[in-house]
Order: structure tokens, then sequence, then C-alpha cells
């Protein structure tokens, strides 16, 4: 088994950015999601609400983050990428911290582009956010929804599409970004699923946990390209026929690093632990 693909994804629900390696943090990976759009009172905004996201292109390098208008209509705008700002209370689901307002202008660009006015933040260092105690006790993660990082496979996408097209012949297969994963694993046709059973893991040369299996929503059925809900209101409509644990559709594993270090597309993958799964 080996890492196929790695995701970084700036700013919460914005496009992500494909990367050949990744630095492994104790929140997640290195520049993932640590920018946030808020409303006026500070609550996250994402896809769910606002499939427009996916029409904000992000681009990082040493120096700025930089996010774009796919749809052409604005200027790409820049902003410094230094921890600087003014502290602002923030929420991200029961989650509530101060993060780093990045000012009137990208707020600005931000509002036109979506049509609601919303605000950019960035995390804190100062203020670090838990993750879920009750499956990662003393963890921190970045504006990810719940968990450092995200972990699906190439077998299980190739076994949800099987049941998909078989439905409707004529349908597209759903994109892997999706799902909107860090680390795609490429795994062989009949393994769909096993890494329901992965409790732990070793990505090259750093550990992990998989703590709990992720429960998907209806960002799932958005087509990252164009914004657009698929109709038939897919992958979720499958998933419910043979993915629904505890009333929720499970696709993907949440993973909380034990070790740090570096990852590569390419690097192996080792199961080094297993149990009956899946965590719910």
């Amino acid at each position: 088994m080996r890492v196929s693909e790695l995701w970084i994804y700036p700013v919460k629900s914005c496009r992500g950015i494909a990367v050949g390696q990744a630095e492994v943090t104790a929140g997640g990976l290195l520049g993932d999601r640590q920018w946030m759009i808020v409303d006026e009172q500070g609550k996250f905004l994402t896809q769910r609400a606002h499939p427009r996201m996916t029409q904000i292109g992000v681009d990082l390098n040493d120096e700025q983050l930089i996010l774009s208008d796919c749809g052409g209509v604005l200027d790409p705008i820049a902003l410094p990428k230094d921890e600087s700002g003014k502290p602002n209370p923030v929420q991200v689901w029961k989650s509530r911290i101060l993060a780093l307002d990045q000012g009137d202008e990208i707020a600005d660009w931000l509002t036109a582009l979506l049509e609601t006015p919303c605000r950019l933040v960035r995390q804190s260092p100062d203020h670090p956010r838990p993750t879920n105690p009750e499956y990662a006790p003393g963890g921190t993660v970045s504006f990810a929804d719940g968990y450092p990082l995200l972990l699906t496979t190439t077998a299980s996408l190739a076994a949800l599409n099987r049941r998909i097209q078989a439905i409707h012949p004529t349908a597209a297969p759903v994109a892997m970004i999706q799902f909107r994963p860090n680390v795609v694993v490429d795994l062989d046709l009949d393994r769909a699923f096993e890494e329901d059973h992965w409790q732990s893991l070793a990505i090259g040369a750093v550990r992990f946990d998989a703590v709990k299996a992720c429960d998907r929503c209806i960002v799932t059925t958005t087509h990252q390209e164009t914004g657009h809900r698929d109709p038939r209101k897919e992958p979720l409509k499958t998933l419910s026929t043979f993915r629904r644990f505890n009333g929720k559709l499970l696709f993907g594993e949440n993973l909380v690093p034990r070790t740090l270090g570096v990852l590569q597309r390419d690097d192996a993958v080792e199961v080094l632990a297993t149990d009956p799964g899946p965590r719910i």
C-alpha cells in the first residue's frame, strides 16, 4: 500500500492544493485549514450552506496566501502569511476560540464573491483548538471539522462508484476530491473499506492512530469544479444503502498523529494494529 495523493486545504471549505510532500504537525498537515471564513457573528461558513466556496481558488507560497475567483469576475487577492491580526472570537462546531482577523480588504473581497457578509480569520498559535476528548483526548486540531487528518482509499471509492453506476450507468464517477481527504491510499480493489479496521498505522516514518470513521454530509454531493449539487444526491444516496452505521454514513478515517515528520506521495503505508471497526 502506498500514498497516491496528498492534499491540503489552506482555507476551510475552499479549493484544495495537491502536494508532493507535507509536514505533519500535532494539529495536522502544515498549512491545512489554517484560515477560515466566518460570518458577522464569528460562526464558520462551509460548502454545506455556501457551495459557491468551491469557486475560491487557493495558492500558498512561503510569504503569501493568494485567493482567486475561479469564475474570473474578481481579481486575485493576496495577504501575508504572518501570524498577525486582531483576535476575534470564532466558532467551529462546538469549539469557541480566538482567531486572528485578516482585515477589511480580504473581508470585502470574500463578501463580494459569496454575496454574504463575511470575514477571513487565521488560527492563532496562542489559542489552540482541542480535538474531541471522547475520541482524541489531549489532541489539537486546525479549523478542520474535528480531527487532524482524513484518510481515504482508492479501493473504497471504486467500490462506491461501482454501486452508483449499477443504478445510474451514465453517471460520471464520484471524484475523490468530493470527500476532501488529506491522504489517499492506493489499495487493491478487493480491499474496499478495509480501513474500517485500521487502528494504528505508519505512513512513511510517521505513526498515526485512526480514532473515528468520518461521517459524511451534503458537501460530498458538491462538484468541486462547479459548485453544483448532484441532482441524484450522490454519493450520499448510495452510501445510505450500505455504509449506514448508527444513522451515520461513513467514508474515510480520521487520523491523529502520534509522531511528527514529513509525508510524501508514494510513501509506504503499514497497518500496525487492527480492531473490529468501524469506530463511530
